[in-house]
């Protein structure tokens, strides 16, 4: 039977992709493939028209992108946040008319749209000012709404359930911008509102229910998957090899790589220590989403790529590259074009980038610590992310193995199966058939 599943937006609408985007991506695909009618609340800086052609342009306009400024006007603003305590109403948009091709991978096929205004600033003002979850209105009677991030807002479906990643602000808050006292107030509203929370990590669960002592019986962990396009994945060594030439001027399988966003936990510092102590010719790449609290290790990258772009050894310049965000397929090519990427974060909920480079063939230096080694297994190299000589032998090794990089890349491949689509979605569908 079909039941109607809404998703929020509230990270799909980032110019840069976070994890929790392409959790949301996952998620949806999964719901439409058990042929459910799917649906996504959409934020937006204004009200739409009325007339419902142009309310269709009005939602792909520009608006869709606003910059972090524009954002911060519309949450500073008191119009709309007077009225939240009553509940907001969301619009629903019709589609089609819009050619949504050429928006790629940054846009997500469902069967609904929905917007509202700043419906996900307007909930945190008024967690603050009330300590009330803002209820959101959706136009036609919905199953199941899943928050895909512990948002202090609540809707009219038949069920709420909430996505917990981590606790990070609680276990490192010197690591994150989260104002402390609201995280933990809402946390625990949450927790006691919802009708169930999904983790995607035994570690998280764990966590959840140490430090806010809620019953296991309303924690179900799913872990993730990793939606990676069968193009990509089937992709032959010459094709990654003449794109990473041509791109980025790299060889294939002659560079290391680290991706993700440049934040204390990502432990970027050590990784540049442990690089520059294994004393390889083969360069290191980091390719950065977001950031933020990370201008040390900023300025530190920056140091080392001038004083190589100055040194008279002609075989060190260029040894240390720095890019910014980059669209998910140009991505993947350059970690399948990867010698190993290097993850050897400090903490994780679940650890996306390990999951994704195993899926794509090439070999894991990875961490010890949290989550991550539920996800990677035997499958990669396991250190201490607090020991930069283990990390520097690690790279070391891999840089001069190509025995055991086939043999982590053969055994990566055979660990992702475990969070393949097809387990993720028994998983997710023993959870969903609680409320449907």
């Amino acid at each position: 039977m079909s039941y109607r599943i809404l998703y929020d937006g509230h990270n799909l609408g980032l110019r840069r992709g976070t994890g929790i985007a392409m959790y949301t991506r996952a998620l949806v695909h999964l719901a439409r493939d058990l042929g459910h009618r799917t649906g996504i609340l959409f934020s937006r800086n204004s009200r739409l028209p009325r007339d419902e052609l142009e309310r269709e342009v009005a939602f792909f306009d520009a608006d869709m992108s606003s910059s972090r400024l524009q954002r911060l006007r519309a949450m500073l603003t008191l119009d709309g946040h007077l009225t939240s305590a009553l509940g907001i109403s969301a619009q629903k948009v019709a589609t089609g008319a819009v050619l949504t091709e050429p928006l790629g991978t940054s846009w997500v096929q469902c069967d609904d749209v929905y917007s509202a205004r700043r419906p996900f600033d307007r909930a945190r003002v008024l967690f603050t000012v009330t300590g009330q979850f803002l209820k959101v209105r959706i136009p036609e009677p919905v199953d199941l709404f899943h928050w895909t991030s512990p948002l202090p807002v609540r809707s009219n479906a038949r069920a709420n359930i909430y996505t917990v990643h981590d606790i990070i602000p609680l276990r490192l808050p010197y690591t994150t911008l989260d104002k402390k006292r609201f995280y933990l107030r809402s946390m625990r509203k949450l927790l006691a509102k919802a009708d169930h929370v999904v983790t995607v990590s035994e570690h998280t669960k764990r966590d959840i229910v140490k430090y806010f002592r809620i019953g296991e019986d309303r924690i179900t962990n799913t872990y993730e998957t990793a939606l990676i396009s069968p193009r990509i994945i089937e992709r032959s060594s010459d094709d990654i090899a003449n794109e990473v030439a041509g791109s980025f001027g790299l060889q294939f399988r002659n560079y290391f790589l680290f991706y993700g966003s440049f934040e204390p936990k990502k432990n970027i510092g050590r990784i540049l220590r442990a690089y520059a102590t294994s004393n390889i010719q083969m360069p290191i790449v980091f390719v950065f989403a977001q950031s933020w609290l990370g201008e040390d290790d900023s300025r530190l990258i920056d140091q080392v790529i001038q004083e190589h772009r100055i040194d008279p050894d002609r075989s060190k310049r260029r040894r240390i590259r720095r890019y910014e965000y980059l669209p998910f397929p140009l991505l993947a090519t350059l970690i399948q074009g990867a010698r190993a990427v290097v993850f050897p974060s400090i903490y994780e909920g679940f650890g996306l980038p390990v999951l994704e480079s195993m899926m794509l063939g090439t070999p894991v230096i990875t961490s010890t610590a949290s989550a991550i080694p539920e996800v990677a297994g035997d499958a990669a190299i396991m250190v201490d992310p607090y020991d930069v000589d283990a990390m520097a032998k690690a790279i070391k090794t891999l840089g001069s193995d190509s025995d055991m990089c086939a043999e982590l890349s053969t055994r990566g491949l055979r660990r992702a199966e475990l969070f393949s689509m097809d387990r993720y979605r028994e998983r997710m569908q023993k959870v969903y058939d609680r409320f449907l």
